[in-house]
C-alpha cells in the first residue's frame, strides 16, 4: 500500500482527500513519463493515454484535470467517455495504448471516487511506477539522477491533443457480443446497472445476443450511482426477478468489474457460486488448466468443501483482485475471483469484468439446460459470522500470544466442520474476526470467545 495509491487505486472523497490537483499531477507524470519512454524507444508517435469514467459528478472533474494534465505533458489523450473498468483495460492492450486511466470508486458512494491506473497491456501499473507518481504528488520525484519538483511543459507543435474515442467503447462492447456462443432468445435477463459504467453497455449486449431485458438503475444522476442499487444492494433486483417472473437476474457495480447474480426463485447467487458452477464447467470440459480455481481467503467453507467433493484444487490468496490475478499469471490458472462477484477469467480477459461473468453465467445455463438454482444447488454456503473489532495496534493485537491461542483453540474444536480467519483490515484500525460453522450459534460462540480475549487484554479502543 503506497501513500496514495491502495490495492485499487488512489480512493477518496471527491476534493476532500482526493482532489483535482492529484488528478492534475497524475495526468502531468504520465503525460511527461510516457512521453520520454517513446522517444528514449526512438518513436516519433506521441504517445497515447486512454481514459474513461463512472458516472459519478465529480468524474468529469477528474476527468478534465487528468487530460489536461497529460497533453500539457505532451502525450494524447483518448476520451472514452462513460465506460467500464474492464473496457479501458481491454482497449488498452488491443489498441497499443501507453496506459489506461479509468476514474471510479467502483462499489463506494457517489461522493467518493478514484482514479485507476492500468498498464499497456491492461494490467495493474507496476508498484514501481505507481511510487514515482507517489513522489511526484509530493514533489520530490527523483527520475534516473535527476531531481524533478515540477515536470516541462510541452510547447509548440510537442503540446498533446484530446481524441473522442467512443470507437473504443463500441469495439469492446463488439468483443462481449462476440462472448456469446448461443442465442439468449426467449430467456427473460434481469439487468441492475446500479445507474453506474454498465448502464449504457449491458443491455444492447444482452440484446444483441437475443434476451428479453429488463433493467433497473440504468438512469445515473451523478449522485446515484450505488444507491440502493447494484451489486452491494442486491434486494431490489431479487425482488424484480421474482415480480417479473425472471429467468436470471444480474448485478453489476459501479464500474461493472463484479457481477452478482439472482437465480430464478430470488436466491443469490455469489462470486463463490459462480467459481464453483464455472470451475465444474471448465473441469467437466477438460478445459480446467493445472485443475485449480484460485479465491481469497474470505470463501465460504463450503465452497472448498464443494471443490474437494469434485476434485477440484483450490488456491487462497489475500483479499483483492490483484492478488487473485497475480497468482493466476503466475500459475497459469484460469478463472479466479472473489465473493463480492470480481471474477477473473484470464483467457479473456485480464481484470474482472461483469458483464463478461453474466454472459459466463449464461453459457453455463444455455449449455447444461438447467435453471441458475440447480447448478448452484450442491454447493452448500456455511453460516458466517464476522466482527469487526477496534483495537489500538492491529499487529499487536494479532500478535499476542493468549489471542493467538484462543484462535488456535477454535481451530481445533472446528476441525473439518468450519474455519477461523482472523485478519486486518488494510485501511482501518480493525482486526477481523471470521467464523464459518454448521450452526449461526456456532459461529457466534466461537467469534464471541476470541473477541472476548482481544478485549480482556486491553488492546481495543475505548
Amino acid at each position: 500500500m503506497g501513500r496514495y495509491f491502495g490495492t485499487d487505486g488512489f480512493r477518496g472523497e471527491a476534493n476532500e482527500n482526493l482532489t483535482a490537483d492529484h488528478a492534475y499531477k497524475i495526468g502531468r507524470f504520465l503525460g511527461w513519463y510516457y512521453k520520454n519512454e517513446s522517444e528514449k524507444n526512438g518513436s516519433k508517435e506521441k504517445s497515447r493515454i486512454v481514459i474513461g469514467k463512472d458516472t459519478r459528478r465529480s468524474s468529469y472533474m477528474f476527468e478534465y484535470s487528468i487530460v489536461s494534465g497529460i497533453v500539457a505533458s505532451g502525450s494524447d489523450a483518448y476520451i472514452m467517455h462513460v465506460t467500464t473498468t474492464p473496457s479501458v483495460a481491454y482497449i488498452a492492450k488491443t489498441d497499443k495504448f501507453n496506459c489506461g486511466v479509468m476514474i471510479s470508486a467502483s462499489h463506494n458512494p457517489y461522493y467518493d471516487n478514484g482514479i485507476k491506473l492500468i498498464n499497456g497491456s491492461g494490467e495493474k501499473m507496476d508498484e514501481g511506477l505507481i511510487s514515482l507518481i507517489e513522489d511526484y504528488i509530493d514533489g520530490k520525484l527523483v527520475y534516473e539522477g535527476v531531481s524533478y519538483p515540477e515536470v516541462p511543459f510541452a510547447k509548440k507543435d510537442e503540446i498533446g491533443r484530446t481524441v473522442d474515442y467512443v470507437s473504443g467503447r463500441n469495439r469492446y462492447i463488439g468483443y462481449l457480443i462476440s462472448m456469446g456462443l448461443y442465442s439468449f432468445k426467449d430467456v427473460k435477463v434481469g439487468l441492475d446497472c446500479a445507474n453506474g459504467s454498465a448502464w449504457n453497455i449491458a443491455k444492447s449486449v444482452f440484446d444483441a445476443l437475443g434476451a428479453k431485458t429488463y433493467v433497473i438503475n440504468a438512469e445515473p444522476t451523478g449522485t446515484n450511482i450505488n444507491n440502493n442499487a447494484g451489486s452491494t444492494h442486491i434486494e431490489g433486483l431479487q425482488k424484480f426477478v421474482v415480480e417479473n417472473k425472471l429467468d436470471i437476474g444480474f448485478a453489476y457495480d459501479g464500474d461493472a468489474d463484479r457481477c452478482l447474480c439472482v437465480d430464478e426463485k430470488g436466491n443469490v447467487i455469489t462470486g463463490d457460486h459462480i467459481l464453483y458452477i464455472y470451475g465444474c464447467y471448465m473441469k467437466e470440459r477438460g478445459k480446467l488448466l493445472t485443475n485449480t480455481v484460485v479465491t481469497t481467503v474470505m470463501s465460504n467453507f463450503g465452497l472448498y468443501k464443494a471443490f474437494d467433493e469434485r476434485g477440484i484444487d483450490y488456491a487462497k490468496t489475500a483479499v483483492g483482485d490483484k492478488y487473485v490475478y497475480e497468482y493466476m499469471l503466475q500459475n497459469g490458472c484460469r478463472i479466479g475471483g472473489e465473493q463480492s462477484g470480481h471474477i477473473i477469467f484470464s483467457k479473456y480477459a485480464s481484470t474482472g469484468d461483469g458483464i463478461l461473468t453474466s454472459l459466463k453465467m449464461m453459457e453455463v445455463m444455455m449449455a447444461k439446460e438447467k435453471p441458475m438454482s440447480e447448478l448452484a444447488a450442491p454447493l452448500h454456503i456455511y453460516p458466517q459470522v464476522l466482527e469487526n473489532v477496534r483495537v489500538k495496534d492491529k499487529t499487536e493485537a494479532q500478535n499476542d500470544p493468549d489471542v493467538k491461542k484462543a484462535v488456535e483453540a477454535v481451530a481445533d474444536e472446528l476441525g473439518n466442520s468450519g474455519r477461523i480467519l482472523v485478519r486486518e483490515s488494510g485501511t482501518e484500525p480493525l482486526v477481523r474476526v471470521m467464523v464459518e460453522a454448521e450452526s449461526e450459534k456456532l459461529c457466534r460462540k466461537y467469534v464471541d470467545s476470541v473477541v472476548e480475549v482481544i478485549k480482556s487484554k486491553g488492546h481495543c479502543v475505548e
